[in-house]
């Protein structure tokens, strides 16, 4: 798909369409419902609409805004888009990147991640859940089009700012549901995470050119919540020690990485131009 100007500003109509409409219902209307079956575990009709709601246009209206564009105005077929999801051109490099900084966040849950006192399998089969309904469903649209868009028109670091920036608006919704994970968190801590794993989820997209690469590694780390405190591990602030210092290695990996894959993108550019 041709990142232009006019499929910029039709995929943030878009997601700001669905964005209301999901405030509108989830928020405005049904969230009642939402709190009772918390507290009750009780299935209501209300309760049961907010949840078709939320799993089809809430979470996953990055992909949504992006099937649309695809279908309705670039005209490419459901298949070709699926399958650009899922295209990956050196596996071998992706594999490894993705399981990379996949390891790292595992390694620091591990070390200082206080766990909630579900079992260890827990954690592959969230992971397995969240592929489609939160990795795929948010990073066909957030790496996988818009960051790339805006780096075709301004430098890396600001066009991942700038992401960044729209993906932590969108996610402020949460902290007016009493039965989100998000509710009461640290905005500041929230927002520190968000700009730190922009740069590594861009980052990686850049190394790799793979939606499914964003898409495992955001899975996974949302996937650590099944079986740690995901709140208290990764939006805290200030944040103890160890925090700190995830922080500052997570984001200058991501970095390390971003600078080494641009210079071997322009030896490859310099390499092909002297042929």
């Amino acid at each position: 798909m041709k990142n232009t100007s006019k499929n910029i500003c039709l995929y943030l109509v878009l997601i700001v369409g669905l964005w209301g409409f999901c405030f509108a219902t989830l928020k405005l209307w049904l969230l009642p419902y939402s709190v009772a079956f918390n507290e009750t575990g009780k299935m209501t009709a209300g309760y049961f609409l907010y949840a078709v709601i939320g799993l089809l246009f809430s979470t996953p209206a990055p992909f949504v805004s992006m099937l649309m564009i695809s279908l309705c105005k670039e005209h490419i077929g459901l298949k070709e888009f699926l399958k650009g999801i899922f295209r990956t051109k050196n596996k071998s490099k992706t594999i490894l990147l993705t399981g990379g900084f996949c390891l790292m966040a595992l390694i620091y849950a591990i070390i200082n991640g206080t766990p909630n006192g579900s079992s260890w399998y827990m954690l592959p089969l969230g992971f397995l859940i969240m592929i489609p309904f939160v990795g795929i469903a948010e990073e066909t649209g957030w790496r996988g089009f818009l960051q790339p868009a805006f780096e075709e028109k301004i430098k890396f670091p600001f066009s991942v700012l700038l992401t960044a920036s729209i993906w932590y608006v969108w996610h402020l919704d949460l902290w007016l549901d009493p039965t989100s994970n998000h509710y009461e968190d640290s905005l500041i801590g929230f927002g520190i995470t968000i700009f730190i794993w922009a740069f590594a989820l861009a980052a990686l997209y850049k190394a790799t050119d793979s939606i499914i690469a964003c898409a495992v590694y955001h899975s996974f780390i949302d996937a650590i919540g099944a079986v740690y405190d995901w709140n208290l591990l990764f939006d805290s602030f200030p944040g103890n020690t160890a925090t700190n210092i995830y922080r500052i290695i997570w984001l200058g990996s991501a970095i390390a990485l971003w600078v080494w894959t641009d210079r071997q993108q322009k030896r490859d550019s310099d390499d092909f131009l002297s042929e």
